[in-house]
């Protein structure tokens, strides 16, 4: 590799981008990450998962949101909780996560470069900063690690300011007194939920029948009772038609005539793959419809062998905790370092409000295979901590094989979900069954002890183990003898 300026570059210093650098740094070998913005973090940091995660956290500490239910809903509010309240924490956290970055990549010896790259030959890519230089530069490896931005159809008059998208979502002057969403996707839920809990009149707007398909049905039920119990006004199956600004309001008109208001509008309807700018053609990289990269997924190798991409740009599961994963393995790959395999089960979190939770296998996709399985259910109010905790909702079900008595899948929704979770993702990986669940104890009071509970409701109903049986039978002539005796 030594004919090259570096052992690999990376674009894009994103959750992968930065697992990737950080991985190859400590291999000791030459690695650039090159980013378009001044800050390191991608979207990941300064638009989308840290921004958005504590936004959430902000809403419910200043809107008194976990105690509601015992102190009122107006137990410590402000009078008037403004935009800057919440950018005030945002902004400190995400000084905080630069600065972690920065000194990761410092102690394992990461280059940085700021600038718009793109390639101008197989091992080779031109990086043009914002004075107007540019400068070339090459590699043996290229990892891309771009990550996604908004999709903005012609449609959609966006102003940033009463118009807006997920990107420039957070930079608000005020909070509106009503909010519309359209889409109902993980992002536009997210932020729905966060904005009602505010106790500002959401509109969520859904062109399809259904949302969060990818997330079990029976949780999306109870999800959808909650946040409707919210005030969260949830129009499924409302295709939008027109969106004007009206200047003191945004007017929207759906499909079936029905027309909603609102002071602000957030369209979160899909993102797109940040490729057109990297002149993947010269290279002979293809991407699809949204502008992502297919890859290998155990690779992560594109079909040019020497160029990796990982995190967002490559699509589903689109998260940034699978994107750390992915973006060590393609490290490790590309530098041909021997490394452990990703584990087939993660979890996915929605932080929205209440949070969902999921790992393993949903109901529908059992019932799609023919696996014979039995669920079982624990509602967080059942447990004591849930209820010293004032949780009025919050579920936890949990499904079981009746041929293994594995754990199939697990899903949460309610308080403390995206944490729970972690629970069921390390049995699903230790091929644990339901008897874990029976047989071990679990701190009390707390809200994991609803996977004892949610154990118990499915076990008591499963057939009886076989070594149970024998077991049984071998106790029974001692138990006649004793009788006896």
């Amino acid at each position: 590799m030594s004919e090259y300026d570096y052992d690999l570059i990376i674009i894009g210093s994103g959750p992968s981008g930065r697992a990737a650098a950080i991985q190859a740094g400590k291999l000791q070998r030459r690695v650039l990450v090159i980013d378009r913005q001044d800050r390191l973090g991608g979207v990941s940091v300064h638009t989308g998962t840290i921004p958005s995660k504590t936004l959430r956290e902000t809403v419910l500490n200043l809107s008194g949101w976990r105690e509601r239910s015992f102190y009122g809903r107006s137990y410590r509010v402000k009078d008037q909780i403004r935009a800057e309240d919440l950018k005030a924490r945002l902004h400190m956290t995400l000084d905080h996560e630069v600065d972690v970055l920065e000194h990761q990549f410092n102690r394992n010896h990461v280059e940085t470069l700021n600038g718009f790259a793109k390639f101008i030959g197989p091992h080779e890519v031109e990086v043009a900063t914002d004075a107007g230089e540019s400068t070339r530069l090459t590699a043996a490896k290229f990892l891309i690690a771009t990550g996604t931005k908004t999709y903005r159809p012609d449609y959609v008059p966006f102003n940033g300011k009463t118009i807006v998208d997920g990107d420039t979502f957070l930079e608000m002057a005020e909070i509106p007194r009503s909010l519309v969403v359209i889409g109902a996707g993980v992002i536009g839920v997210e932020y729905a939920t966060m904005f009602s809990a505010l106790d500002v009149r959401v509109t969520l707007i859904e062109p399809r029948d259904t949302f969060l398909d990818f997330i079990d049905s029976r949780l999306i039920h109870d999800f959808t009772h909650q946040i409707r119990e919210n005030g969260v006004d949830l129009r499924l199956g409302s295709a939008v038609e027109k969106i004007e600004d009206a200047g003191s309001h945004v007017e929207v008109t759906l499909d079936n005539g029905r027309h909603v208001r609102g002071e602000m509008l957030l369209f979160a309807a899909g993102r797109m793959g940040a490729t057109s700018a990297l002149n993947l053609d010269s290279v002979g990289l293809e991407t699809d419809h949204r502008n992502r990269i297919s890859v290998d997924r155990k690779t992560y190798q594109t079909t040019v062998p020497h160029i990796y991409a990982t995190g967002d740009v490559i699509g589903h599961p689109s998260l940034a905790s699978t994107s750390l994963q992915q973006g060590r393995v393609a490290a490790c790959h590309a530098l041909d370092t021997p490394t452990l395999p990703e584990s087939p089960w993660y979890p996915y979190g929605i932080y929205s409000v209440p949070e969902i939770s999921t790992c393993g296998m949903s109901e529908e996709e059992l019932q799609e295979r023919g696996i014979p399985y039995e669920v079982g259910v624990a509602r967080f109010r059942e447990t004591s901590r849930g209820h010293i905790m004032g949780l009025e909702h919050g579920m936890l079900k949990m499904l079981f094989s009746l041929k293994t008595r594995r754990v199939l899948g697990v899903q949460i929704v309610g308080e403390g979900a995206t944490e729970l979770i972690h629970i069921a993702q390390a049995v699903l990986n230790l091929k644990g069954t339901v008897d874990y669940f029976v047989q071990n104890t679990f701190n009390y009071p707390t809200l994991a002890e609803a996977y004892k509970i949610a154990g118990l409701d499915a076990f008591n109903r499963m057939p009886i183990p076989e070594e149970f049986k024998v077991r049984k039978k071998a106790e029974e002539p001692a138990k006649k003898e004793a009788k006896k005796a």
